[in-house]
């Protein structure tokens, strides 16, 4: 059972050592900004409840979920000459023993299930994208008020200089973070990776199936 799920095994459970780790660090960070501007500090369960918290989370999960949400579709259309992480041509849809049953279907169940990891990945994106502009709001009307100024509606803060510096910040590096894999990934090798082409493949060779 572990031995057949571990890569994402692994991959939970450093998320959550991440998750916490960052939660850790950040009541440390902001008890210390509590401190220098005279305020109280809190308690790691009071953090974590907060919308700065929220705000910090949500915000990364956005970038991550529209990057891998343009990759999914993008690549439909689009291909790089010699990258693994570009198709050479369109694979088939035949059905095949084992097949799921929602692949054997006709009409919108087959439409669905042939779209649905980008649908999935496009509403988990528009939810932490929501999530983060609401906590993004509580947590800027927060520091507002404690500096006596006056809180903005939640239209005024996803049209604000605020939300979109937080915003781009994490778009323009999960960007570069793709492209570094689709170029990188022409020229150099990993051996045993699937995310690599053969070691002995030529440069230009391109996708997986090619």
């Amino acid at each position: 059972m572990i031995r057949r799920n571990g890569l994402s095994l692994f991959f939970l459970v450093v998320f959550l050592l991440a998750l916490i780790g960052q939660s850790i660090a950040g009541v440390g960070s902001y008890n210390d900004e509590q401190i220098g501007s005279g305020g109280t500090t809190v308690s790691w369960l009071t953090y974590v409840t907060s919308a700065d918290f929220a705000v910090d989370v949500a915000e990364n999960w956005q970038s991550e979920y529209l990057q891998f949400l343009l990759y999914i579709v993008i690549t439909v259309w689009l291909v790089q000459r010699g990258s693994p992480e570009s198709k050479e041509k369109e694979t088939g849809d035949e059905i095949q023993a084992g097949s799921p049953e929602w692949a054997k279907a006709q009409g919108l169940r087959n439409l669905l299930f042939a779209n649905s990891l980008g649908i999935v990945m496009g509403t988990v994106f528009v939810l932490s994208w929501y999530a983060q502009s609401v906590a993004g709001t509580a947590a800027y009307n927060r520091q507002q008020l404690s500096q006596l100024q006056d809180p903005v509606s939640w239209g005024g803060y996803v049209t604000s200089p605020d939300f979109w510096d937080r915003t781009l910040q994490n778009w323009q590096s999960e960007f570069l973070a793709v492209l570094s894999m689709v170029a990188l990934a022409i020229y150099l090798r990993q051996r045993g990776s699937p995310e690599s082409k053969p070691v002995g493949a030529p440069h230009e060779e391109t996708g997986t199936d090619s």
